[in-house]
C-alpha cells in the first residue's frame, strides 16, 4: 500500500529546512527568450512570450523543471508529474517530497541565483501570502486565470489556488459499530480512544484545519478559534482522543479507527482499502465545514522560467485539473469546468458529498488562528 505522507505545510513558518540534494543545473532565470527577445522570466502571460508554441519550445530547450515537496501519492501528483513529462518531454526533478511549505520558501531564499533553486512552489495559503509579501514570486497568469474564483487568487497573479478539500471524518466501519458524522458525535462515549489526527495542529495543515472546523462546529468563527481548542480539550478529557498520528498503516492495524483529515486523503484511503476488505467511510461534517486550498506559484528567480510557466499552464488545463480531481482533490476550476463540460464527471461523483459554498478565512484570520492554536494546543491536549 502506498503511504500518504502528511504534509505539515499549511500553517507553521518556523520549520527547519530539510537537507536539500538536487544537483546544480539549469539555464538561469534569464536564459529563455522568445523570438522577439522577450524573457520568460518576466513574461506575465504566454502571449507575452509569443504564445504557447513559443513557451513550449523554450521550456523544452530548458529540459528540466525543479520542484520540491510534491509527494507522488498526494492529490495525484504522481500522475501530474508523469503526464507533464510525457506531454512535453521535460524532466521533473522533485526533491524532499515529504517537505513543508517553509522548506520550499527556505530553498528559494537560500538558493537565489543558483541553478538548483526550485522553479515552482506548492504552498499552503498562508505561506503563499508570506512569499508574495517577501517578493519571492513571479507574476504570471495562466490562460484560465479569470475562471479561478475571486478570493482564491492574488490580484497581482503571484499565486492562485490549485486544489483543496474539506476536513472530513474517516471511519473504519468494520471496527466502529456506528460511524460518527458530526463533531458532536465524536464526543460520544463509544468512541473512547478512537479519534485521531494525522499531525500536530501547530505543524500539520490538516490538524490546523480540524481545530478550525471544530471551532465552527462549536460556536466559534474564523475570528474565534478557541471553541475548537476547547472541543479537543473535552475530547481528551473524556478519553476519546488518541495521540497516535494516523497513517494508512495505523488505520489498517486498527490503532486509529476514526481519523479527522482532508477529504481527499480520507477518500483515497477508502479507495485503497477496498482491496483489503476494509470499509472506510468518509463524511464531511455538516456542523463544522472547513475548506482550504493549496496555492501554486513560480519562483521569481526560477532557473527554468519557461518550464515553470508551462507547468502552471499544465496544472490549470482541463487535463491537469482533472488529474487533481482523480486524486479526490477539488480543483480550483471545478465550477468553470462543470459549466464548460470539461469536468471529469466520474471522478467528481466519487468526492465526499458537501452542501453549500465553502467559506475561506482571510490572511489575517489565518495568522490570528495560527497564533492562538500555537499557544493553546499543548494545554488543550495535556489536560
Amino acid at each position: 500500500m502506498t503511504e500518504i505522507l502528511p504534509r505539515s505545510a499549511v500553517l507553521t513558518g518556523g520549520l527547519v529546512a530539510a537537507t536539500l540534494v538536487l544537483s546544480a543545473c539549469g539555464a538561469g532565470p534569464d536564459g529563455a527568450t522568445s523570438a522577439d527577445g522577450e524573457s520568460a522570466a518576466t513574461a506575465v502571460t504566454a502571449k507575452d512570450f509569443g504564445g504557447m508554441d513559443a513557451l513550449v519550445k523554450a521550456a523544452k530547450e530548458e529540459g528540466t523543471l525543479h520542484a520540491i515537496a510534491l509527494p507522488r501519492d498526494w492529490a495525484n501528483y504522481g500522475a501530474l508529474i508523469d503526464g507533464f513529462e510525457k506531454k512535453y518531454g521535460i524532466k521533473v526533478e522533485v526533491e524532499n517530497p515529504g517537505g513543508a511549505s517553509q522548506d520550499e520558501i527556505n530553498a528559494v531564499t537560500s538558493r537565489k541565483g543558483q541553478g538548483r533553486a526550485p522553479d515552482v512552489l506548492d504552498l499552503g495559503s498562508s505561506f503563499a501570502y508570506s512569499a508574495a509579501q517577501q517578493d519571492l514570486l513571479a507574476r504570471y497568469r495562466v490562460a484560465d486565470y479569470s475562471d479561478i474564483p475571486d478570493g482564491q487568487k492574488d490580484t497581482l497573479s503571484r499565486w492562485y489556488n490549485g486544489y483543496g478539500g474539506y476536513i472530513s471524518i474517516g471511519c473504519d466501519a468494520n471496527r466502529v459499530k456506528t460511524c460518527p458524522t458530526t463533531f458532536k458525535d465524536l464526543l460520544k462515549p463509544e468512541y473512547k480512544g478512537q479519534v485521531a489526527l494525522n499531525g500536530d495542529p501547530t505543524k500539520s495543515g490538516s490538524g490546523f484545519g480540524t481545530v478550525f472546523a471544530a471551532a465552527l462546529a462549536n460556536g466559534g468563527s474564523f475570528d474565534f478559534v478557541q471553541p475548537g481548542l476547547d472541543f479537543f480539550a473535552k475530547l481528551k478529557k473524556n478519553g476519546n482522543f488518541t495521540p497516535v498520528q494516523s497513517t494508512s498503516a495505523t488505520i489498517v492495524k486498527g490503532q486509529t479507527p476514526i481519523v479527522l483529515d482532508w477529504d481527499y486523503l480520507n477518500a483515497k484511503y477508502a479507495d485503497e482499502f477496498k482491496s483489503k476488505g476494509l470499509d472506510w467511510q468518509v463524511t464531511v461534517p455538516e456542523d463544522g465545514k472547513f475548506s482550504q486550498y493549496y496555492s501554486q506559484a513560480i519562483n521569481k528567480d526560477a532557473p527554468h522560467p519557461a518550464a515553470a510557466r508551462l507547468w502552471q499552464e499544465y496544472l490549470y488545463s482541463a487535463e491537469g485539473q482533472n488529474l487533481w480531481l482523480k486524486g479526490f482533490a477539488r480543483p480550483a476550476l471545478m465550477v468553470a469546468m462543470e459549466k464548460n463540460g470539461t469536468l471529469d464527471k466520474t471522478a467528481a461523483a466519487k468526492l465526499p458529498k458537501v452542501s453549500g459554498t465553502p467559506a475561506i478565512p482571510t490572511e489575517s484570520q489565518m495568522d490570528y488562528a495560527k497564533e492562538d492554536i500555537a499557544q493553546g494546543w499543548g494545554k488543550a491536549v495535556s489536560r
